[in-house]
């Protein structure tokens, strides 16, 4: 497999490079509550820097249908870029524009702007072929060449992210290079015992990945709202937890495969049911197969995972020499039913070998639960992107770097 990346561009001293970046941080009241995949961009942005490049960084946030909107402005991101870098940043209050025109010939070599939100401009995500590609044509005549930085979005068909790279000279940033070497040690060349960890809410989202993981793995185990759909696969009740009938019998064939290659399916044997879904609500724990004899009956709706279910999480973690986590063990921003995920965050801390956390909720999680990043082998910024790459996907934001 081949990708190119930024020693196939040769000097870069002068150059105008466009870097894509994913810095779709979470916002509150235009303050980042979580700037982790801002410093994930920061080891791409310094290496161009001290080349002298003339940094243009672009990105998206949130979802502005196509037009601007305050809100999702990318102001608050360059201010902490600026901080983070130790350096002035630029900013460009249109993606295109006279704004970004006028910033980008300003730049000096070694300096950097950030253009406004791509998806203020429709074209960045349109699914007219020709409309998206005019959009990355505008975004050519700001830059030399291309680095792709942002794994986060590699797998969508995105101007900035795949017609771009066909217009001008292209290369694959390092955080993308670094996701994908971690992503083809949990996918080729696992160290064993190899131990999957999902959770979140729903199955449907993971069906994917555990069929394509199960022949690789030697245990799944299975939290968040996605296990009462296990249970309920199994007989048990389930009460007024999240629960996806139609994908009953997917999953009961998933324990059928697990049981047949000899994958030890790890699920909840006790679960913290609660009377709503509300951070101050009632609540007790429960063995799984019990959860309609709660104090709540068929009212209860399950929140968390039990302390006997986290702790035997935990020691199949520790015992594993590579292990994926990918989403939450329960509503982990309500205190009251985040000690399943702390307790799982914890024991990948003490993995004797690769710890990887799969992006998204499970990062969001980690930080939010008082965990520094360097705890773990790796944490994604992909998300989805990892996800259909662990399916087996092609992604078309790594093809047209090159990758096979």
């Amino acid at each position: 497999m081949t990708l190119r990346t930024l020693d196939s561009l040769g000097s870069l001293e002068g150059k105008r490079v466009i870097v894509r970046c994913d810095l779709n941080v979470p916002l509150r009241d235009g303050v980042i509550t979580d700037d982790g995949r801002v410093r994930a961009s920061l080891p791409t942005l310094n290496a161009l820097i001290n080349a002298g490049a003339r940094v243009v960084v672009c990105s998206h946030l949130g979802r502005p249908d196509g037009a601007p909107d305050p809100q999702y402005s990318l102001e608050p991101v360059a201010q902490r870029l600026s901080e983070l870098l130790g350096k002035p940043v630029a900013f460009a209050r249109d993606t295109v524009g006279e704004s970004a025109r006028s910033a980008v010939e300003a730049t000096e070599n070694g300096g950097i702007v950030v253009l406004e939100n791509l998806r203020f401009n429709a074209g960045e995500t349109a699914k007219d072929d020709a409309t998206r590609e005019a959009f990355a044509a505008q975004l050519a005549e700001l830059g030399d060449a291309l680095v792709s930085d942002g794994f986060g979005v590699v797998h969508r068909k995105q101007a900035s992210v795949y017609d771009l790279a066909g217009i001008l000279p292209s290369a694959a940033g390092l955080l993308i290079a670094t996701e994908l070497d971690v992503l083809d040690r949990l996918t080729e060349k696992p160290e064993q015992p190899y131990t999957v960890v999902l959770g979140g809410s729903k199955v449907s989202d993971k069906l994917g990945v555990i069929a394509h993981l199960l022949p690789r793995v030697d245990r799944l185990l299975v939290g968040g709202g996605m296990l009462f759909t296990f249970l309920a696969a199994e007989g048990h009740a389930v009460a007024s937890s999240l629960l996806e009938k139609d994908q009953l019998d997917t999953v009961r064939g998933y324990i059928a495969e697990a049981k047949e290659r000899g994958v030890e399916l790890v699920l909840p044997t006790d679960v913290v049911v609660a009377s709503g879904f509300a951070a101050d609500a009632d609540h007790e724990t429960v063995a799984a197969d019990a959860i309609e004899q709660s104090s709540f009956g068929a009212s209860g709706i399950g929140l968390d995972i039990g302390p006997d279910t986290a702790a035997r999480f935990a020691e199949a973690i520790r015992g594993s020499k590579t292990v994926f986590w990918n989403g939450p063990m329960g509503v982990f921003e309500f205190p009251a039913f985040a000690a399943g995920t702390k307790t799982v965050a914890q024991a990948l801390t003490e993995v004797d070998g690769l710890s990887v956390v799969g992006g998204g909720d499970s990062a969001a999680a980690v930080r939010q639960l008082g965990f520094s990043d360097d705890r773990f082998g790796h944490i994604s910024t992909g998300g989805g992107a990892s996800l259909e790459f662990l399916e087996g996907k092609k992604l078309p934001g790594l093809e047209v770097l090159g990758w096979q």
